[in-house]
């Protein structure tokens, strides 16, 4: 995020014409009209930080907690849209900051957004800027958990950040050479995962390594959630309230799922399993060289859009250029991994199980 703030910030200091504020804690601090000046001084020396200078909240306009409640800030943060004589309101983010960012332009605001996520589930754009980094940091771990796997003949399962979507853990376990990868797109069963890890000690190998999703579903689980779809199609009223609810809690029953994997993997193959979770470890240290240049790249092109009044867009990344993407045709969309995606096929190739 600090390589696009200074992107954006050096850019427009540069037109000469352009003046840029940043608000403290992304919507909380727009609603509370907290801002700084974004001038050179403040940009010098923060590309090779992570995180954001500027601080960052998951508060949505529409639901600001206050005093113990959701309220809807929206005529506050536009107030102050106005009262700070804006332009234009730059949204840095993923799927959640998209659908805030579309929300206020549909009142009045002049928006643009770029894609800064992790999961690199935004549709519209090649990538997303976080993405390497954190790819970088998962293969990280799963390099060096090769080194007590095969020592001590275990089995090691990481678990890798990616709720709805698999580009991480799709892409740490290819990278890092893992013999299972588990994704949110492939349900899998426990039987399958099992029978693939003992075909490896049949063959003589005494470890495995296993790369799952946080989000990785069973067969079970995913055939669940498609028949409350299914309902959700025809249903109306409180019946859809009560179907919804369901979903939410088949939605969360990802959390602690790969220990309780983990538990039955032992069982069913006696092998001693471990667990490793990266959690917050992959969003945080020093952005990779390709992030950099992305988010440099993504935040200098904004300003090119700015000039020319192209508001309620998302900037995205297209080959080697970038190219403004309605806010309408992104906002709520999810990018999956296609599953005849080639690191997939690659992955299949090495007979990589997907547990399916």
């Amino acid at each position: 995020m600090n390589a696009a703030i200074r992107g954006i910030g050096k850019s427009a200091a540069n037109d000469g014409s352009l003046q840029v504020i940043g608000f403290k804690d992304g919507f909380r601090g727009l609603m509370e009209n907290r801002s700084v000046r974004l001038d050179n001084q403040m940009l010098s020396g923060i590309l090779t930080l992570g995180g954001t200078i500027l601080g960052t909240s998951r508060d949505k306009p529409h639901k600001m907690p206050m005093g113990g409640k959701s309220v809807d800030m929206t005529d506050v943060i536009v107030e102050n849209y106005h009262k700070n004589h804006l332009d234009v309101l730059v949204c840095l983010g993923g799927g959640g900051t998209l659908k805030n960012a579309y929300r206020l332009s549909q009142h009045g605001l002049n928006i643009i957004t770029l894609p800064k996520t992790i999961d690199n589930d935004i549709v519209g754009t090649d990538v997303t800027f976080g993405f390497d980094t954190a790819l970088g940091i998962a293969v990280d771990a799963i390099d060096r958990l090769h080194s007590t796997a095969s020592s001590h003949h275990r089995v090691i399962i990481v678990e890798i950040m990616g709720h709805r979507v698999g580009w991480l853990a799709l892409g740490a376990g290819l990278a890092g050479g893992a013999d299972a990868i588990l994704i949110p797109e492939i349900p899998y069963t426990i039987d399958k995962l099992a029978e693939s890890i003992l075909e490896r000690v049949s063959r003589g190998k005494r470890f495995s390594i296993v790369a799952v999703a946080e989000g990785a579903i069973t067969v079970e689980r995913a055939n669940k959630i498609r028949t409350i779809e299914k309902k959700l199609d025809k249903a109306e009223g409180e019946q859809r309230d009560g179907l919804k609810q369901k979903m939410n809690q088949l939605d969360s029953q990802y959390r602690g799922s790969t220990i309780q994997m983990a538990d039955e993997l032992q069982k069913i193959t006696g092998l001693e399993t471990r667990v490793t979770i990266l959690g917050h470890l992959q969003r945080g240290g020093t952005p990779s060289a390709i992030d950099r240049l992305l988010a440099t790249r993504i935040g200098t092109g904004a300003i090119d859009y700015i000039k020319n009044e192209q508001f309620g867009i998302m900037v995205a990344v297209d080959g080697e250029q970038t190219k403004a993407v309605p806010l309408q045709d992104v906002a709520g969309k999810i990018n999956y991994v296609p599953l005849n995606h080639p690191w997939i096929m690659s992955a299949r190739n090495l007979e990589t199980s997907f547990g399916d």
